[in-house]
């Protein structure tokens, strides 16, 4: 079974960085994308960026481009996710997910089939 596993979600203050790191298992190779989305109660989802497994090739969103930074460890099959100059703006529930088999950045939303559980990222003034 797929399962996508996140941490170090919590409270930061603001200009403060704050690293999660998503854990996946029960993926063979690395033939796949791992996107970070981001949600606030009330709100659609918000995709931020996208890193795929084989060559590394990553696309952001305006919104976090020059923030955040993604990158990848095949070997332990862990994507981080290095948050900067972070801001109340960016206080939502985090999630990691990965597409399909074959499918890479940037991807649609309809491409994400496995899902983390979510954690959450405050940030306060």
């Amino acid at each position: 079974e797929v399962q996508l596993v996140e941490s170090g979600g919590g409270l930061v203050q603001t200009g403060k960085s704050l690293t999660l790191s998503c854990a996946i298992s029960g993926l063979t190779g690395d033939d796949y994308a791992i996107g970070w989305f981001r949600q606030v109660p009330g709100t659609e989802r918000e995709g931020l960026l996208c890193i795929n497994m084989d060559d590394g090739r990553t696309h952001y969103a305006p919104s976090v481009k020059g923030r955040f930074t993604v990158t990848r460890d095949n070997a332990e099959k862990l994507v981080s996710l290095q948050m900067t100059k972070l801001n109340p703006t960016d206080t939502a529930v985090y999630s990691c997910a990965a597409t399909g088999r074959g499918t890479y950045c940037p991807a649609r939303s309809t491409h994400y089939v496995y899902w983390a559980q979510g954690t959450q990222v405050t940030v306060s003034s």
